[in-house]
């Protein structure tokens, strides 16, 4: 026989709950409030899109060196569409997953800024 105590925690084992961002939070905030082209995006296109999407490079016809080129990518929508890997649009980095969720929000306010350079 099965007592009231030893049933409940049968009933609780089964119960476990697990989500990733309540177990662990991300600590600190995203800055988007004083986004910059060369403090934030700068560096992300840099490190994340250069390597295909150079003036060198230039795949797909892509060429993102530069101020004036993430613009005209950011204007069309072509820019978020990719981080977001929005449907309709090719998801970057390519075969590779998203970029982190603070750094897409930081891009997104750029954008929705204008896209300025500075």
């Amino acid at each position: 026989m099965v007592t009231a105590s030893a049933a409940t925690v049968l009933l609780l084992q089964g119960c476990y709950y697990d989500v990733a961002e309540e177990l662990y939070p991300v600590t600190g905030s995203c800055d988007t409030a004083n986004v910059t082209y060369t403090t934030h995006v700068k560096n992300v296109i840099e490190n994340n899109c250069l390597v295909c999407h150079s003036q060198a490079a230039n795949l797909g016809s892509i060429n993102l060196e530069g101020h004036a080129q993430v613009k005209q990518y950011a204007d069309n929508g072509r820019l978020l569409g990719a981080i977001t890997h929005s449907p309709g649009y090719s998801p970057m980095p390519q075969n590779g997953n998203k970029l982190p969720p603070c750094t897409i929000s930081q891009i997104t306010a750029w954008v929705n800024k204008g896209a300025p350079n500075d």
